[in-house]
């Protein structure tokens, strides 16, 4: 107990505690972290607690969802930084399970999202959207929320993860918020925290990408090919960046677009040293 606020380990404490929210009618928001927490994830708790009696906050670094040669050990960490923020956005109750309990020896079951999954991220990162399906669906059947949070940054995982909670008759409502900027636009990433100082300098250049696609969009321009490579060009100038896609997808399905007729999401993933970011814009 640090406060009010509950500290919790095991998987049967946890269900304990949202089977006794949800019989006294006391909706769950949920907000599912790997930890080093940041504005980014204390606004999706803020949403949380304004629309739920309860708020549950998950910190677990997700070994499923890293590749055998990703930053899996290297994930910053601050677990004592991170419930003194949690405390301080008044939340309920904050579940740290361990890998064993999450992974019991023997676990063979895994979620697998096919179409969303087959691209961007889903083909640089094998297997990645299949680790966070799965554990996203145990955590939503242990913490039992009505609503879960999610940032956009992380735009094709909110897809996946609506489209698990449909497909799989999910009792809880996939929200998802806007992404939070720094104040020189640079999206909000825990793996921020592995930029050196010129790299954070330079980081910014891949939202300045981002808006001369809107710039253009907005100019009239529709073809996909045409927007991607406005990105790629900004993005070319900064000798930092090693760009390894601009993509526009239709925002529902994510299937790659020629024109953009109704809308569409302009996705960038790119390299700054040892770093990898990602972003978005919807047009």
């Amino acid at each position: 107990m640090k406060g009010c606020m509950k500290i919790i380990k095991s998987i049967s404490e946890m269900q304990s505690f949202s089977r006794k929210a949800r019989s006294s009618g006391d909706a769950i928001g949920f907000v599912p972290t790997m930890g080093y927490l940041h504005e980014g994830h204390m606004s999706l708790a803020r949403e949380a607690r304004a629309k739920n009696a309860k708020t549950v906050i998950s910190i677990f670094v997700n070994p499923a969802q890293f590749g055998p040669s990703e930053d899996f050990a290297a994930y910053p960490r601050d677990m004592e930084g991170d419930l003194e923020k949690c405390e301080s956005a008044r939340v309920d109750a904050v579940f740290v399970p361990d890998v064993r309990e999450m992974y019991p020896e023997g676990f063979s079951t895994h979620v697998d999202v096919v179409a969303a999954t087959d691209v961007m991220e889903g083909i640089r990162r094998p297997g990645h959207f299949r680790g966070v399906a799965t554990v996203v669906l145990k955590l939503f059947n242990i913490v039992m929320p009505a609503r879960a949070y999610f940032g956009r940054k992380d735009y094709q995982q909110t897809v996946v993860i609506r489209r698990m909670a449909r497909d799989l008759n999910l009792d809880a409502e996939v929200v998802v918020m806007p992404t939070v900027r720094e104040p020189d636009g640079l999206a909000m990433s825990s793996r921020n925290a592995y930029l050196s100082g010129p790299e954070r300098a330079a980081a910014p250049v891949i939202y300045r990408a981002l808006l001369e696609a809107e710039k253009l969009y907005g100019g009239g321009e529709r073809s996909a090919a045409a927007l991607a490579l406005g990105v790629r060009k900004v993005l070319g100038e900064e000798p930092m960046i090693e760009t390894e896609y601009a993509e526009v997808s239709d925002t529902e399905t994510l299937a790659p677009l020629k024109q953009v007729t109704a809308g569409a999401v302009l996705a960038v993933a790119a390299r700054i040293g040892k770093t990898r970011l990602i972003d978005n814009i919807l047009l």
